[in-house]
């Protein structure tokens, strides 16, 4: 999509759908080549079931990884996804439920282990954010929702995935241009953005011993549910016009980065944050 197109007037419902946005995202380029990068390994990935979630599902498959595709509840969405993934020639399995749970998420890490035996990459990518016009909008009971979908779960899928992830495991953690720049409409997601920086530092100090590396990746304005469901129409319609690109990104272009992290490409990379975020300048 052209800089200078906006996009369509749209709105959704919490948490969005994929298979109703216009235009769809971008998942992968046509002429990104696989190079087995992942070959043989699994993945579980949160949040897998559309926008970067699913790009990166898509990537690792390219690049030879089965995966587990945590969501909440877009049916049509994770199955999408699946066939998406099948159709790269790797396995996909679905997990449905509410990561803020911590019982779900423990079950998560067991499922994959009993369908594929071994967790190579986690990938703690669920979120949800709500914009609000004031401050004291931010109910006590939006901000520890927000807190159990944004830090909670990245806490208890590590915690649960950790003893079973091997010398060359690696964790990529999702977090947010927000947590360096700040959002006065969007501040419980900002805060648990900037949490989730400060858990992906902290973690890679705790497990560098393991051979367990520990990065995140801090996309700026993307094209994906999260953002139809968000924001009302005219907000939509300008989406990503304030960076210096003058654009939203897309899935694919942020995509890259998580296989990069995962690989041993970056083996020298832990405590790092990349910044597909279309030239904010950020420190860190």
């Amino acid at each position: 999509m052209p800089a200078d197109t906006p996009f369509p007037p749209q709105h959704q419902s919490q948490p969005g759908r994929e298979h109703r946005m216009d235009p769809q995202p971008g998942v992968i380029r046509d002429d990104y080549k696989g190079s087995d990068k992942l070959r043989g390994k699994v993945a579980l990935i949160t949040g897998g079931d559309s926008g970067i979630g699913r790009s990166v599902a898509v990537h690792f498959a390219r690049e030879g990884c089965d995966s587990a595709i945590v969501y909440l509840e877009e049916d049509i969405d994770a199955e999408d996804t699946r066939a998406m993934v099948e159709a790269e020639g790797q396995r996909c399995i679905l997990l449905r439920g509410d990561v803020g749970d911590r019982a779900f998420c423990e079950r998560c890490v067991d499922e994959t282990l009993r369908a594929y035996g071994c967790l190579d990459v986690l990938v703690n990518n669920a979120s949800e954010q709500h914009k609000t016009e004031d401050f004291m909008e931010v109910t006590p009971e939006l901000w520890e929702r927000v807190f159990r979908t944004n830090i909670h779960a990245y806490f208890y899928f590590c915690r649960a995935a950790v003893p079973h992830m091997k010398d060359g495991g690696a964790i990529i953690n999702t977090t947010s241009v927000n947590a360096y720049k700040g959002n006065a409409g969007l501040i419980a997601y900002s805060t648990t953005k900037g949490a989730e920086l400060a858990f992906t530092r902290s973690l890679a100090l705790a497990l560098v011993d393991k051979g367990i590396r520990v990065n995140g990746v801090a996309p700026g304005p993307i094209w994906t549910p999260l953002i139809p469901a968000s924001f009302p129409d005219e907000k939509v319609a300008s989406f990503g016009k304030q960076v210096p690109m003058g654009r939203a990104g897309q899935p694919e272009e942020v995509a890259p980065s998580y296989v990069f992290l995962a690989s041993a490409d970056a083996s020298y990379f832990t405590g790092q944050v990349l910044h597909p975020n279309g030239g904010y300048i950020v420190n860190g």
